[in-house]
């Protein structure tokens, strides 16, 4: 049976006027990724693109050419971040308004929506952070409710739009404080354009979260994205215990000289995925690799030892998860395609090439025999 691998894409990697304001001239997710170093032996840092170069995303060419690169891994969809802050205010909307304009890729796509305030982030010694605010995410009402409705309704009627069902897929990234209303009326104002629905998707913060809490607020799937469950430490979730596992992380990298929240990838992504994965509505996410340093540096979690086998491994795991599932809930959630800032991507690197790649298709084309 075949799966639907919508991967999460990141529309950055062009100046915007605020990343200058905040960042100075020039600044995009290639000056964190350019500027990282390695902080122990054998770190793989900085990652180096390869086929695509350090790209810039207003070059279409260069988006064709990540299409290229996805359909020979079997993605299915990009997911692309959408910011919309309320009020109409959007961010980086430039690549998506573009795709969605001119037609080109000719890819399926969907959208997410990226709804939380954007901070400056220092990452202290010892392992606090402190955040000054850029841009608040609001929630004005019913009118910037429905002109942001009415921006996506443009995209849902696209024939490239991604459908579960024939239901347009939108996936909320702060689901948890979306307020109900907002819910309510994507749905109602989706049927009432002609769709069967809306297939909301939820992004759960953490493991506390059940997946009936989301589905009892009108959503229809929920992911989990593992990385603080797959630690070896075990951070918990009251403040206890989170300041117990950070107290115990850097004691760990003390002793070690090594950083605190450095982790086996082999080891933790056996925990990305778990029996809640195989529930009906639990879309399982895959993570090729994951190294938060060039953002966070020495106290950001990293995966060491990330290779394309073991990411394989993984993504068979993430299989076997659904195989017992309706057709239409065949999906895996790729966590993500371009995510270069945090480790966190499928493209070429100079260290693997397309290994990420071969990966993915391999284990996909497995499933189908």
């Amino acid at each position: 049976m075949k799966t639907e691998v919508i991967a999460l894409y990141l529309p950055q990697f062009h100046p915007i006027p605020e990343n200058d304001e905040w960042w100075g001239k020039g600044f995009t997710e290639w000056t964190n990724v350019g500027k990282a170093r390695p902080l122990f032996k054998g770190h793989n840092q900085p990652r180096v693109p390869a086929d695509l170069g350090y790209y810039d995303l207003r070059v279409k060419e260069v988006r064709e050419q990540q299409v290229e690169l996805a359909r020979e891994a079997g993605v299915s969809s990009f997911c692309y971040w959408h910011y919309w802050f309320g009020n109409g205010k959007r961010l980086m909307a430039t690549i998506f308004d573009e795709v969605l304009e001119s037609g080109r890729p000719d890819f399926p796509f969907c959208l997410a929506w990226a709804n939380h305030s954007w901070y400056n982030k220092t990452w202290n010694p010892d392992g606090s952070t402190e955040k000054k605010l850029l841009i608040e995410q609001t929630y004005p009402g019913i009118e910037d409710m429905r002109m942001h409705f009415e921006f996506l309704l443009k995209a849902f009627k696209d024939s490239r739009y991604t459908k579960i069902a024939g239901s347009p897929l939108l996936y909320i990234f702060d689901a948890e404080h979306l307020p109900k209303e907002y819910v309510n009326n994507l749905r109602q104002w989706t049927k009432e354009a002609g769709f069967p629905d809306l297939y909301l998707v939820a992004n759960a913060p953490d493991n506390t979260v059940e997946s009936k809490f989301f589905i009892e607020k009108g959503y229809n799937a929920v992911t989990y994205t593992r990385l603080r469950d797959a630690s070896v430490i075990d951070f918990g979730n009251s403040d206890l215990k989170r300041k117990l596992g950070k107290a115990l992380g850097r004691v760990k990298g003390i002793i070690t000289h090594r950083p605190p929240y450095l982790f086996d990838y082999a080891k933790a992504s056996k925990k990305f995925i778990t029996e809640v994965e195989k529930q009906e509505e639990v879309i399982p996410v895959i993570i090729p690799q994951w190294d938060h340093s060039p953002r966070s540096g020495w106290n950001g979690i990293m995966f060491d030892n990330s290779t394309p086998e073991a990411f394989g491994l993984h993504v068979r795991d993430a299989l076997n998860a659904i195989e017992n599932k309706k057709e239409e809930h065949h999906i895996l959630m790729l966590k993500s395609w371009n995510e270069w800032a945090e480790g966190n991507y499928m493209e070429p690197d100079l260290k693997f090439g397309k290994g990420y790649i071969k990966a993915l298709k391999e284990a996909l084309d497995s499933n189908e025999k």
